[in-house]
């Protein structure tokens, strides 16, 4: 069995099945050993992504295993760990030897001692010349064009925000690229907002606050994606204002990425809502048909294949909101082609992803609502009611995620559609339930019931 489509067909499925936070930071950087029997090793870079792993992933890992062949899998993990470079404390946690070529910022000290082994850095595969230009994008990849043709000089900061998976995060790590092609001289760093939090926090552990503040104001190019999970965090937030201010004021860019527009935040400050419309907040969409039919032949071209038009239609309207989504079920043919020798059609397609494209779009916020309420045993009034029981919030909660996840209402309709005034209730519902969906095996399947009953 060749091991490394396997784990490229295991890490496809997972990156639909939770958050991009957690894909990158505990998955990414894994790798499968060996497979002896049902005994499956997972390569780990250390010790505590292995520790995350076997608390809250091992169920799903061993779920997608087996369904990829390996019947009751047993897996251990193997630590890889990276020698750590000369001067590095030994409660440093130090980057992987591949992520550390991005040079610290000119000025910064010991920049090695908030160095993690799950900061990423830009992803070089992301850039202009591979990003599929619609209507639904034109506006901000023409924006991200000019910031990285003079950075810090026009659109700053440059604030992408929209759903999940329309390439937010595509974008503005192409703005890395190209400037770190045109001007290897400046310092961009690239960092995911969950990455943010947890080096500030653990700056404040071990004492490296300046450490952590000189790096990051150190930067020619900050790019902050998912800026939204600042939300709540005060002490954060305020760390990052003045951050902000850093870079501003000596004409640094700043870019960000959010799923929803900085007023739309919950619970983010006023001065730092006012600094993120200071530049150029634009809003990107879900991509039309041809915009995902052109994407499903590049990414099929450059994994090999030459995709007939017909099954390229087809794939387009099985993934109609999301391209992360619809670059991971391109992923799982050409995967699955490979391991058996076989030429990708649509008879395959409908065999791998036919329930995912029978799903009938044109049921109602009513609909959804009275599936929720009589899948849990509760009445529509209740759910519609202030009642704040715990048998009865949830059902609420998760109305609210499938209004979201399947009729992509807006927030404020969302609230409407359940009798609600503020919308930010809409919010930390949505963002409650997909939480918790990437850590509960059995919540999964309760939500791919209930999209079974619709």
């Amino acid at each position: 069995m060749d091991t490394d489509l396997l784990w490229k067909t295991v890490l496809g499925e997972i990156e639909l099945s939770v958050s991009k936070g957690n894909y990158v930071t505990w998955f990414k950087n894994t790798c499968l050993v060996s497979i002896d029997g049902d005994n499956v090793v997972i390569g780990v870079p250390n010790v505590f992504i292995q520790n995350q792993l076997e608390k809250r992933f091992q169920s799903l890992l061993a779920e997608i295993i087996q369904k990829n062949g390996i019947d009751n899998p047993k897996i251990m993990y193997k630590n890889l760990p990276v020698q750590q470079p000369r001067g590095v404390e030994d409660e440093d946690i130090v980057l992987p030897q591949a992520q550390r070529s991005q040079k610290p910022p000119s000025g910064s000290r010991a920049v090695a001692g908030i160095t993690h082994s799950y900061r990423t850095g830009i992803n070089s595969r992301y850039t202009f010349e591979n990003f599929v230009v619609g209507g639904s994008n034109e506006l901000a990849y023409a924006a991200c064009r000019g910031v990285a043709t003079s950075p810090g000089s026009k659109y700053n900061p440059l604030f992408l925000y929209g759903g999940v998976g329309i390439g937010k995060t595509h974008l503005i790590q192409a703005v890395g690229n190209e400037i770190n092609k045109s001007n290897p001289e400046k310092q961009v760093v690239y960092i995911s907002t969950e990455q943010f939090v947890q080096e500030f926090l653990d700056a404040i552990r071990y004492k490296k606050n300046t450490d952590f503040a000189g790096y990051y104001r150190g930067a020619d190019v900050l790019i902050v994606d998912d800026i939204q999970f600042i939300s709540g965090k005060e002490k954060t937030q305020e760390e990052f204002f003045h951050t902000f201010n850093a870079l501003h004021q000596a004409n640094k860019q700043i870019i960000m990425s959010s799923d929803r527009h900085p007023s739309d935040i919950p619970t983010l400050s006023e001065r730092l809502q006012s600094r993120f419309g200071w530049g150029m907040a634009i809003d990107m969409y879900a991509p039309d048909l041809e915009t995902r039919c052109a994407i499903i032949s590049q990414k099929a071209s450059a994994g090999g294949f030459d995709f007939s038009a017909d099954l390229v239609e087809y794939l387009a309207g099985v993934i109609k909101n999301n391209i992360r989504e619809l670059e991971g079920i391109i992923n799982q043919i050409v995967a699955f082609c490979e391991m058996r020798g076989v030429e990708p059609t649509v008879d395959i397609a409908k065999a791998l992803f036919g329930k995912l494209g029978g799903r009938p779009r044109h049921f109602s916020p009513k609909r959804i609502i009275d599936v929720v309420a009589n899948r849990y045993s509760v009445s529509v009034e209740d759910i519609m009611s202030p009642r704040r029981d715990r048998e009865i919030v949830f059902p609420r909660h998760l109305a609210m995620f499938l209004l979201r996840d399947e009729l992509h209402l807006s927030f404020p309709k969302i609230a409407l559609a359940l009798g609600r005034k503020d919308h930010t209730t809409a919010m930390h519902s949505v963002e409650k339930i997909s939480r918790e969906l990437s850590l509960d095996p059995r919540l999964k399947s309760e939500v791919a019931e209930i999209r079974g009953l619709l």
